[in-house]
Protein backbone atom coordinates (compact mmCIF):
# COMPACT_ATOMS: atom_id res chain seq x y z
CA UNK A 1 0.00 0.00 0.00
CA UNK A 2 0.90 3.24 -0.68
CA UNK A 3 -0.21 6.35 1.36
CA UNK A 4 -0.70 8.55 -1.46
CA UNK A 5 -2.54 5.52 -3.15
CA UNK A 6 -4.95 6.16 0.10
CA UNK A 7 -5.14 9.95 -0.34
CA UNK A 8 -2.52 10.97 2.31
CA UNK A 9 0.53 12.88 1.52
CA UNK A 10 2.70 13.26 4.44
CA UNK A 11 2.93 12.30 7.91
CA UNK A 12 1.39 15.94 8.74
CA UNK A 13 -2.06 15.41 6.88
CA UNK A 14 -2.29 12.26 8.59
CA UNK A 15 -1.74 13.46 12.24
CA UNK A 16 -4.40 15.93 11.30
CA UNK A 17 -7.01 13.50 10.09
CA UNK A 18 -6.48 12.08 13.32
CA UNK A 19 -7.23 15.21 14.91
CA UNK A 20 -10.34 16.26 12.93
CA UNK A 21 -11.81 13.10 12.55
CA UNK A 22 -12.00 10.98 9.09
CA UNK A 23 -15.40 12.10 7.96
CA UNK A 24 -14.68 15.66 8.22
CA UNK A 25 -11.62 14.84 5.62
CA UNK A 26 -12.01 16.28 2.26
CA UNK A 27 -13.33 13.59 -0.52
CA UNK A 28 -14.80 11.31 1.95
CA UNK A 29 -15.39 7.74 1.02
CA UNK A 30 -13.32 4.75 1.50
CA UNK A 31 -9.89 6.55 1.02
CA UNK A 32 -11.22 8.72 4.47
CA UNK A 33 -12.14 5.37 6.39
CA UNK A 34 -10.50 4.90 10.02
CA UNK A 35 -9.33 1.79 8.66
CA UNK A 36 -7.62 3.34 6.30
CA UNK A 37 -6.09 6.09 8.27
CA UNK A 38 -4.81 3.44 10.19
CA UNK A 39 -2.77 1.65 7.42
CA UNK A 40 -1.34 4.72 6.06
CA UNK A 41 0.15 5.52 9.34
CA UNK A 42 1.46 2.05 10.46
CA UNK A 43 3.38 2.05 6.85
CA UNK A 44 4.80 5.78 7.24
CA UNK A 45 5.75 4.73 10.34
CA UNK A 46 7.78 2.03 9.50
CA UNK A 47 9.37 4.56 6.85
CA UNK A 48 10.07 6.71 8.99
CA UNK A 49 11.96 4.57 11.34
CA UNK A 50 14.03 2.31 8.41
CA UNK A 51 14.49 4.91 5.69
CA UNK A 52 17.72 6.53 5.22
CA UNK A 53 19.35 8.85 2.50
CA UNK A 54 22.40 7.32 1.21
CA UNK A 55 25.03 8.15 2.17
CA UNK A 56 29.33 7.12 2.00
CA UNK A 57 29.99 4.19 4.04
CA UNK A 58 31.87 4.48 7.11
CA UNK A 59 35.40 2.67 7.72
CA UNK A 60 35.31 -0.41 9.46
CA UNK A 61 36.57 -0.37 12.80
CA UNK A 62 39.62 -2.55 12.68
CA UNK A 63 38.81 -6.32 14.40
CA UNK A 64 38.84 -6.57 18.39
CA UNK A 65 42.83 -7.81 19.68
CA UNK A 66 42.46 -11.70 20.44
CA UNK A 67 41.92 -12.48 23.74
CA UNK A 68 44.32 -15.95 24.49
CA UNK A 69 42.49 -16.77 27.78
CA UNK A 70 40.21 -19.66 27.64
CA UNK A 71 36.25 -19.04 28.15
CA UNK A 72 34.85 -20.88 31.44
CA UNK A 73 33.09 -24.48 30.93
CA UNK A 74 29.58 -24.29 29.27
CA UNK A 75 27.94 -24.64 32.76
CA UNK A 76 29.38 -21.86 34.07
CA UNK A 77 28.85 -20.12 30.80
CA UNK A 78 25.45 -20.65 31.27
CA UNK A 79 25.51 -19.39 35.22
CA UNK A 80 26.66 -16.24 34.41
CA UNK A 81 24.12 -15.61 31.02
CA UNK A 82 21.13 -16.12 33.97
CA UNK A 83 23.38 -14.12 36.72
CA UNK A 84 23.19 -11.16 34.45
CA UNK A 85 19.85 -11.35 33.36
CA UNK A 86 18.25 -12.19 36.20
CA UNK A 87 17.13 -11.08 39.84
CA UNK A 88 15.10 -12.92 42.23
CA UNK A 89 11.32 -10.92 42.84
CA UNK A 90 11.17 -9.81 46.26
CA UNK A 91 8.60 -11.07 48.23
CA UNK A 92 5.58 -9.52 48.86
CA UNK A 93 5.60 -6.91 51.94
CA UNK A 94 8.86 -6.19 51.67
CA UNK A 95 10.22 -9.34 52.55
CA UNK A 96 13.60 -11.22 50.64
CA UNK A 97 11.16 -14.50 49.85
CA UNK A 98 13.30 -17.62 50.39
CA UNK A 99 15.09 -17.42 46.98
CA UNK A 100 18.51 -16.82 46.51
CA UNK A 101 19.20 -13.54 45.04
CA UNK A 102 21.18 -13.77 41.76
CA UNK A 103 22.54 -10.07 41.36
CA UNK A 104 24.54 -10.29 44.84
CA UNK A 105 26.23 -13.93 43.64
CA UNK A 106 27.62 -12.21 40.29
CA UNK A 107 30.54 -10.39 42.12
CA UNK A 108 31.58 -13.95 43.55
CA UNK A 109 31.37 -15.37 39.81
CA UNK A 110 33.63 -13.01 38.87
CA UNK A 111 35.96 -12.98 41.22
CA UNK A 112 36.41 -16.86 40.81
CA UNK A 113 36.45 -16.73 37.22
CA UNK A 114 39.30 -14.28 37.31
CA UNK A 115 41.26 -16.33 39.52
CA UNK A 116 40.95 -19.31 36.98
CA UNK A 117 42.33 -16.81 34.54
CA UNK A 118 38.90 -16.86 32.17
CA UNK A 119 37.70 -14.66 29.67
CA UNK A 120 34.01 -13.85 29.09
CA UNK A 121 32.12 -15.13 26.42
CA UNK A 122 31.96 -13.48 23.34
CA UNK A 123 28.06 -12.77 23.54
CA UNK A 124 28.11 -11.56 26.66
CA UNK A 125 29.99 -8.90 26.47
CA UNK A 126 27.68 -6.64 26.03
CA UNK A 127 25.69 -7.78 29.14
CA UNK A 128 28.98 -7.56 31.12
CA UNK A 129 29.56 -3.73 30.36
CA UNK A 130 25.95 -3.01 30.91
CA UNK A 131 26.31 -4.04 34.59
CA UNK A 132 29.64 -2.37 35.22
CA UNK A 133 27.62 0.45 34.32
CA UNK A 134 24.83 -0.48 36.27
CA UNK A 135 27.21 -1.24 39.49
CA UNK A 136 30.62 0.47 40.45
CA UNK A 137 31.64 -2.48 42.42
CA UNK A 138 31.21 -4.60 40.03
CA UNK A 139 33.42 -2.36 37.43
CA UNK A 140 36.86 -4.12 38.22
CA UNK A 141 36.02 -7.69 38.02
CA UNK A 142 33.80 -6.99 34.80
CA UNK A 143 35.97 -5.08 32.83
CA UNK A 144 38.81 -7.63 33.66
CA UNK A 145 36.77 -10.46 32.18
CA UNK A 146 35.71 -8.61 28.92
CA UNK A 147 39.33 -8.05 28.70
CA UNK A 148 40.37 -6.77 25.13
CA UNK A 149 37.22 -7.16 23.93
CA UNK A 150 35.26 -5.46 26.12
CA UNK A 151 37.37 -2.51 25.52
CA UNK A 152 37.47 -2.45 21.87
CA UNK A 153 33.37 -2.33 22.58
CA UNK A 154 33.61 0.09 24.51
CA UNK A 155 35.24 2.40 22.08
CA UNK A 156 32.36 2.03 19.30
CA UNK A 157 28.99 2.59 21.99
CA UNK A 158 28.94 5.79 24.13
CA UNK A 159 27.03 4.31 27.11
CA UNK A 160 30.32 2.70 28.10
CA UNK A 161 32.76 5.73 27.83
CA UNK A 162 33.21 4.85 31.51
CA UNK A 163 35.30 1.67 30.47
CA UNK A 164 37.53 3.77 28.53
CA UNK A 165 38.38 5.81 31.80
CA UNK A 166 38.58 3.27 34.59
CA UNK A 167 39.11 0.14 33.07
CA UNK A 168 41.74 -2.21 33.42
CA UNK A 169 42.72 -2.59 29.69
CA UNK A 170 42.21 -5.94 29.34
CA UNK A 171 44.20 -9.15 28.84
CA UNK A 172 46.35 -9.45 25.77
CA UNK A 173 46.39 -5.65 25.16
CA UNK A 174 48.90 -4.45 27.06
CA UNK A 175 52.70 -5.38 25.54
CA UNK A 176 55.52 -7.40 27.11
CA UNK A 177 56.69 -4.86 30.08
CA UNK A 178 59.96 -5.33 29.30
CA UNK A 179 59.59 -4.37 25.56
CA UNK A 180 60.36 -0.48 26.53
CA UNK A 181 60.13 0.86 22.58
CA UNK A 182 56.11 -0.45 23.14
CA UNK A 183 55.71 0.41 26.44
CA UNK A 184 56.76 3.73 25.90
CA UNK A 185 54.31 4.23 22.79
CA UNK A 186 51.50 2.90 24.25
CA UNK A 187 52.49 5.19 27.58
CA UNK A 188 52.66 8.25 25.13
CA UNK A 189 49.59 7.37 22.93
CA UNK A 190 47.34 5.23 24.90
CA UNK A 191 44.31 5.54 26.69
CA UNK A 192 43.52 6.57 30.13
CA UNK A 193 42.84 2.75 30.91
CA UNK A 194 45.77 1.17 28.92
CA UNK A 195 47.52 3.38 30.60
CA UNK A 196 46.78 2.84 34.08
CA UNK A 197 46.99 -0.86 33.51
CA UNK A 198 50.34 -0.50 32.05
CA UNK A 199 51.55 1.50 35.02
CA UNK A 200 50.10 -1.39 36.81
CA UNK A 201 51.98 -4.51 34.81
CA UNK A 202 55.37 -2.14 34.92
CA UNK A 203 55.02 -1.73 38.54
CA UNK A 204 54.21 -5.40 39.08
CA UNK A 205 57.33 -6.26 37.10
CA UNK A 206 59.95 -3.62 38.32
CA UNK A 207 58.38 -1.53 41.23
CA UNK A 208 61.16 1.19 40.99
CA UNK A 209 60.15 1.47 37.10
CA UNK A 210 56.64 3.41 37.66
CA UNK A 211 57.78 6.37 38.78
CA UNK A 212 60.32 6.57 36.62
CA UNK A 213 57.92 5.98 33.62
CA UNK A 214 56.07 8.61 35.73
CA UNK A 215 58.18 11.44 35.47
CA UNK A 216 58.15 11.38 31.55
CA UNK A 217 54.74 12.96 31.38
CA UNK A 218 53.77 14.08 34.85
CA UNK A 219 54.28 17.32 33.67
CA UNK A 220 51.37 17.19 31.07
CA UNK A 221 49.60 15.23 32.96
CA UNK A 222 46.15 16.43 34.16
CA UNK A 223 45.67 16.94 37.80
CA UNK A 224 43.14 13.97 38.22
CA UNK A 225 45.23 11.98 36.02
CA UNK A 226 48.21 12.58 38.32
CA UNK A 227 46.24 11.69 41.41
CA UNK A 228 45.53 8.15 40.25
CA UNK A 229 48.73 7.68 38.48
CA UNK A 230 50.26 8.30 42.33
CA UNK A 231 47.61 6.51 44.26
CA UNK A 232 48.76 3.34 42.01
CA UNK A 233 52.19 3.72 43.81
CA UNK A 234 50.67 1.93 47.29
CA UNK A 235 51.01 -1.63 45.58
CA UNK A 236 54.58 -2.13 45.98
CA UNK A 237 55.46 1.02 47.88
CA UNK A 238 59.10 1.09 48.98
CA UNK A 239 61.80 3.39 50.09
CA UNK A 240 62.68 3.98 46.11
CA UNK A 241 59.73 5.83 45.20
CA UNK A 242 60.83 8.41 48.38
CA UNK A 243 62.67 11.24 45.61
CA UNK A 244 59.64 10.80 43.27
CA UNK A 245 57.11 11.47 46.00
CA UNK A 246 58.94 14.09 48.56
CA UNK A 247 59.12 15.78 44.35
CA UNK A 248 55.52 15.46 44.51
CA UNK A 249 55.18 17.58 47.55
CA UNK A 250 55.70 19.99 45.59
CA UNK A 251 52.68 19.19 42.71
CA UNK A 252 50.40 22.51 41.87
CA UNK A 253 47.33 20.34 43.09
CA UNK A 254 46.59 19.81 46.93
CA UNK A 255 45.13 16.24 46.26
CA UNK A 256 48.48 15.19 44.69
CA UNK A 257 50.70 16.58 47.68
CA UNK A 258 48.05 15.34 50.47
CA UNK A 259 48.40 11.74 48.97
CA UNK A 260 52.16 11.89 48.35
CA UNK A 261 52.51 13.17 51.33
CA UNK A 262 50.47 9.80 52.82
CA UNK A 263 52.64 7.55 51.02
CA UNK A 264 55.71 9.01 52.51
CA UNK A 265 53.96 8.52 55.87
CA UNK A 266 53.55 5.00 55.28
CA UNK A 267 57.48 4.73 54.87
CA UNK A 268 58.97 5.13 58.24
CA UNK A 269 62.46 5.73 57.01
CA UNK A 270 61.57 8.37 54.42
CA UNK A 271 62.70 11.91 55.45
CA UNK A 272 59.04 13.28 55.45
CA UNK A 273 58.38 10.70 58.19
CA UNK A 274 61.67 12.12 60.20
CA UNK A 275 60.01 15.66 59.96
CA UNK A 276 56.75 14.19 61.35
CA UNK A 277 58.26 11.80 64.07
CA UNK A 278 60.00 15.69 64.97
CA UNK A 279 57.13 17.56 65.21
CA UNK A 280 55.19 15.04 67.02
CA UNK A 281 57.63 14.29 69.70
CA UNK A 282 58.19 17.69 70.63
CA UNK A 283 53.86 17.42 71.54
CA UNK A 284 53.39 14.17 73.01
CA UNK A 285 55.50 12.59 76.27
CA UNK A 286 54.98 10.97 78.83
CA UNK A 287 54.24 14.57 80.97
CA UNK A 288 51.42 15.32 78.89
CA UNK A 289 50.17 16.42 75.37
CA UNK A 290 50.96 20.09 74.10
CA UNK A 291 49.41 20.47 70.87
CA UNK A 292 51.14 22.77 67.94
CA UNK A 293 50.73 26.36 68.54
CA UNK A 294 50.46 26.67 64.44
CA UNK A 295 50.83 25.33 61.26
CA UNK A 296 53.73 26.37 59.33
CA UNK A 297 55.20 26.61 55.94
CA UNK A 298 57.22 23.37 56.82
CA UNK A 299 54.02 21.70 57.93
CA UNK A 300 51.85 22.90 55.31
CA UNK A 301 54.40 21.17 52.92
CA UNK A 302 54.61 18.03 54.34
CA UNK A 303 51.10 17.36 54.40
CA UNK A 304 49.07 18.89 56.68
CA UNK A 305 45.55 20.46 56.15
CA UNK A 306 45.73 23.92 57.80
CA UNK A 307 41.57 24.25 58.44
CA UNK A 308 39.72 22.05 60.39
CA UNK A 309 36.69 20.45 59.51
CA UNK A 310 33.60 21.82 61.66
CA UNK A 311 33.40 21.42 64.96
CA UNK A 312 37.11 20.65 65.47
CA UNK A 313 39.85 22.99 66.97
CA UNK A 314 43.05 24.04 64.90
CA UNK A 315 45.40 23.00 67.52
CA UNK A 316 43.47 19.02 67.98
CA UNK A 317 43.02 18.68 64.17
CA UNK A 318 46.81 19.87 63.60
CA UNK A 319 48.24 17.45 66.53
CA UNK A 320 46.35 14.55 64.80
CA UNK A 321 47.84 14.79 61.55
CA UNK A 322 51.27 14.98 63.09
CA UNK A 323 50.97 12.25 65.24
CA UNK A 324 49.24 9.94 62.57
CA UNK A 325 51.84 10.69 59.86
CA UNK A 326 55.08 9.93 62.86
CA UNK A 327 56.77 6.65 62.35
CA UNK A 328 54.99 4.35 65.32
CA UNK A 329 58.65 3.18 66.28
CA UNK A 330 59.54 6.47 67.51
CA UNK A 331 57.25 6.56 70.67
CA UNK A 332 59.30 3.58 72.24
CA UNK A 333 61.91 5.70 73.13
CA UNK A 334 60.02 8.66 74.16
CA UNK A 335 58.10 6.65 76.91
CA UNK A 336 61.08 4.90 78.45
CA UNK A 337 61.61 1.96 76.47
CA UNK A 338 57.41 0.55 76.89
CA UNK A 339 55.61 -1.23 73.74
CA UNK A 340 52.64 -0.14 72.26
CA UNK A 341 50.52 -2.06 74.65
CA UNK A 342 51.67 -0.35 77.63
CA UNK A 343 52.29 3.12 75.91
CA UNK A 344 48.12 3.04 74.70
CA UNK A 345 47.17 1.72 78.39
CA UNK A 346 49.41 4.94 80.06
CA UNK A 347 46.87 7.71 81.34
CA UNK A 348 47.06 10.95 78.87
CA UNK A 349 47.71 14.20 80.83
CA UNK A 350 45.02 17.52 80.18
CA UNK A 351 42.02 15.12 80.13
CA UNK A 352 39.91 12.72 77.83
CA UNK A 353 39.64 14.76 75.10
CA UNK A 354 43.12 14.48 74.66
CA UNK A 355 43.77 10.87 75.04
CA UNK A 356 40.99 10.09 72.57
CA UNK A 357 42.66 12.78 70.14
CA UNK A 358 45.99 10.89 70.30
CA UNK A 359 44.58 7.07 70.36
CA UNK A 360 42.71 7.87 67.56
CA UNK A 361 46.27 9.27 65.33
CA UNK A 362 47.96 6.49 66.46
CA UNK A 363 45.00 4.44 64.84
CA UNK A 364 45.23 5.96 61.96
CA UNK A 365 49.10 5.13 62.06
CA UNK A 366 49.17 1.67 62.75
CA UNK A 367 46.54 1.15 59.50
CA UNK A 368 48.77 3.23 57.53
CA UNK A 369 52.01 1.74 58.33
CA UNK A 370 50.41 -2.09 58.53
CA UNK A 371 51.97 -2.26 62.02
CA UNK A 372 50.35 -5.35 63.48
CA UNK A 373 51.50 -5.00 66.81
CA UNK A 374 49.96 -1.08 67.30
CA UNK A 375 47.03 -2.56 65.65
CA UNK A 376 46.64 -5.61 68.33
CA UNK A 377 47.62 -3.12 72.02
CA UNK A 378 44.76 -0.84 70.28
CA UNK A 379 42.10 -3.14 69.35
CA UNK A 380 42.64 -5.06 72.81
CA UNK A 381 40.37 -8.33 74.00
CA UNK A 382 37.53 -8.86 71.76
CA UNK A 383 35.70 -10.34 74.91
CA UNK A 384 36.08 -6.26 75.96
CA UNK A 385 32.98 -3.95 75.99
CA UNK A 386 33.76 -1.76 73.11
CA UNK A 387 33.12 1.26 75.25
CA UNK A 388 36.43 0.29 77.42
CA UNK A 389 38.55 -0.78 74.83
CA UNK A 390 42.03 0.18 75.34
CA UNK A 391 42.50 2.28 71.75
CA UNK A 392 39.16 3.20 70.39
CA UNK A 393 35.61 2.12 70.87
CA UNK A 394 34.98 2.99 66.74
CA UNK A 395 33.87 -0.06 64.96
CA UNK A 396 34.80 1.72 61.65
CA UNK A 397 38.32 2.40 63.38
CA UNK A 398 38.53 -1.49 64.68
CA UNK A 399 37.56 -2.76 61.27
CA UNK A 400 40.45 -1.17 59.68
CA UNK A 401 43.10 -1.96 62.57
CA UNK A 402 42.15 -5.91 62.15
CA UNK A 403 43.16 -5.30 58.07
CA UNK A 404 46.52 -5.06 59.50
CA UNK A 405 46.04 -8.75 60.90
CA UNK A 406 46.56 -11.75 59.07
CA UNK A 407 43.52 -13.32 57.59
CA UNK A 408 43.59 -16.10 60.46
CA UNK A 409 44.23 -13.79 63.62
CA UNK A 410 41.57 -11.14 62.29
CA UNK A 411 38.91 -14.18 61.79
CA UNK A 412 39.51 -15.31 65.11
CA UNK A 413 39.18 -11.95 66.85
CA UNK A 414 36.28 -11.23 65.17
CA UNK A 415 34.65 -14.79 66.19
CA UNK A 416 35.62 -14.15 69.58
CA UNK A 417 33.30 -10.62 69.81
CA UNK A 418 30.52 -12.69 68.65
CA UNK A 419 30.69 -14.92 70.88
CA UNK A 420 31.12 -12.19 73.63
CA UNK A 421 28.81 -9.33 72.62
CA UNK A 422 26.45 -10.90 69.38
CA UNK A 423 25.91 -9.86 66.39
CA UNK A 424 24.33 -6.63 66.76
CA UNK A 425 27.66 -4.46 66.51
CA UNK A 426 29.68 -7.53 63.96
CA UNK A 427 28.38 -6.33 60.93
CA UNK A 428 31.39 -3.78 59.98
CA UNK A 429 34.00 -6.28 61.58
CA UNK A 430 32.89 -9.35 59.07
CA UNK A 431 33.14 -7.04 56.00
CA UNK A 432 37.29 -7.28 56.73
CA UNK A 433 36.86 -10.97 57.45
CA UNK A 434 38.35 -13.53 54.00
CA UNK A 435 35.44 -14.88 52.18
CA UNK A 436 34.66 -17.49 52.90
CA UNK A 437 34.00 -17.16 56.74
CA UNK A 438 35.48 -21.01 57.89
CA UNK A 439 36.37 -22.98 61.11
CA UNK A 440 35.61 -20.49 64.29
CA UNK A 441 34.10 -17.56 62.39
CA UNK A 442 31.71 -19.39 60.53
CA UNK A 443 30.32 -21.57 63.52
CA UNK A 444 30.14 -18.07 65.36
CA UNK A 445 28.09 -16.67 62.97
CA UNK A 446 25.81 -19.38 62.69
CA UNK A 447 25.14 -20.23 66.73
CA UNK A 448 24.45 -16.48 66.70
CA UNK A 449 21.97 -16.30 64.32
CA UNK A 450 20.35 -19.60 65.91
CA UNK A 451 20.86 -17.50 69.48
CA UNK A 452 19.06 -14.53 67.98
CA UNK A 453 16.16 -16.34 66.81
CA UNK A 454 15.76 -18.53 69.96
CA UNK A 455 15.87 -15.41 72.09
CA UNK A 456 13.01 -14.31 69.97
CA UNK A 457 15.12 -11.31 68.85
CA UNK A 458 13.26 -8.76 66.18
CA UNK A 459 14.50 -10.87 63.03
CA UNK A 460 14.44 -7.25 60.74
CA UNK A 461 17.48 -6.22 62.70
CA UNK A 462 19.69 -8.80 61.34
CA UNK A 463 18.75 -8.85 57.46
CA UNK A 464 21.98 -7.05 56.71
CA UNK A 465 24.22 -9.60 58.68
CA UNK A 466 22.18 -12.53 57.06
CA UNK A 467 22.34 -11.00 53.58
CA UNK A 468 26.16 -10.79 54.38
CA UNK A 469 26.48 -14.74 55.37
CA UNK A 470 25.06 -15.54 52.05
CA UNK A 471 27.51 -14.21 50.68
CA UNK A 472 30.61 -14.84 53.11
CA UNK A 473 29.81 -18.11 54.72
CA UNK A 474 31.24 -21.30 53.97
CA UNK A 475 29.27 -23.09 51.69
CA UNK A 476 30.19 -26.14 53.95
CA UNK A 477 28.31 -24.18 56.70
CA UNK A 478 24.66 -25.56 54.58
CA UNK A 479 24.46 -29.21 56.45
CA UNK A 480 24.80 -27.02 60.13
CA UNK A 481 21.71 -24.84 59.00
CA UNK A 482 19.89 -27.71 57.51
CA UNK A 483 17.63 -27.94 60.88
CA UNK A 484 17.28 -23.95 61.03
CA UNK A 485 15.08 -23.79 57.97
CA UNK A 486 12.00 -24.90 59.83
CA UNK A 487 9.39 -22.71 61.76
CA UNK A 488 10.16 -23.23 65.27
CA UNK A 489 7.73 -22.23 68.04
CA UNK A 490 8.61 -18.63 68.71
CA UNK A 491 9.48 -17.31 72.31
CA UNK A 492 6.04 -15.51 74.00
CA UNK A 493 7.42 -12.20 73.53
CA UNK A 494 9.06 -12.50 69.85
CA UNK A 495 7.65 -9.88 67.19
CA UNK A 496 4.50 -11.12 65.28
CA UNK A 497 5.68 -13.28 62.31
CA UNK A 498 9.38 -14.05 63.66
CA UNK A 499 8.99 -17.55 63.33
CA UNK A 500 8.32 -17.34 59.84
CA UNK A 501 10.50 -14.87 59.00
CA UNK A 502 13.25 -16.49 60.37
CA UNK A 503 12.49 -20.07 58.72
CA UNK A 504 12.29 -17.97 55.24
CA UNK A 505 15.88 -16.27 56.26
CA UNK A 506 17.27 -19.35 56.93
CA UNK A 507 16.02 -21.10 53.57
CA UNK A 508 17.51 -18.64 51.75
CA UNK A 509 20.93 -18.89 53.44
CA UNK A 510 20.87 -22.69 52.84
CA UNK A 511 19.93 -22.55 49.06
CA UNK A 512 22.15 -19.79 48.73
CA UNK A 513 25.07 -21.42 49.97
CA UNK A 514 24.01 -24.45 47.74
CA UNK A 515 23.85 -22.72 44.83
CA UNK A 516 27.71 -20.75 45.95
CA UNK A 517 28.93 -24.27 46.01
CA UNK A 518 27.10 -25.50 42.60
CA UNK A 519 28.85 -22.17 40.64
CA UNK A 520 32.28 -22.41 41.79
CA UNK A 521 32.25 -26.66 41.17
CA UNK A 522 31.60 -25.31 37.52
CA UNK A 523 34.02 -23.24 37.29
CA UNK A 524 36.42 -25.29 38.21
CA UNK A 525 38.96 -26.38 34.93
CA UNK A 526 37.37 -29.55 33.34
Amino acid sequence: MDKRDEGYGDWEELVGAALLGTDRRRGGGPAGSPEALLDAAAVHTVRRRAGLRPAEAGPRPEPAPRDPRPEPPAAARQRLARLLAGRTAAASGGRRGAAPDLTELLPQWLAAAGRHGYRSPAALVPALLDAARARTDLRAPALALAGARGMWLARLNPDWRFALRGGAGGAGELPDVTDRAAVERLWQEGLFAERVALLGAVRAHEAAAAPRLLTTTWAAERAEDRLMFLDSLRSGLSPQDEPFLEAALGDRSRNVRATAAELLSALPGSALAGRMAQRALACVGPEGVTPPAECDAGMLRDGVVKRPPAGRGERAWWLGQLVEAAPLSCWRERFGGLGPAEIVALPVAGGEEWREELHAAWCRAAVRQRDARWSRALLGAASAPPAAGPGTASLAERAKLLETLSDAERADWVAEFIRAHGLSEAFQLLGVCVVPWAGALGRAVVDALDSAREAGSYPWSFSGVMGLAERCLDPAEAGRLEMLTAAAPAPPDAASGAAAYWAEAFQRLVATLRLREAMLAELAPT
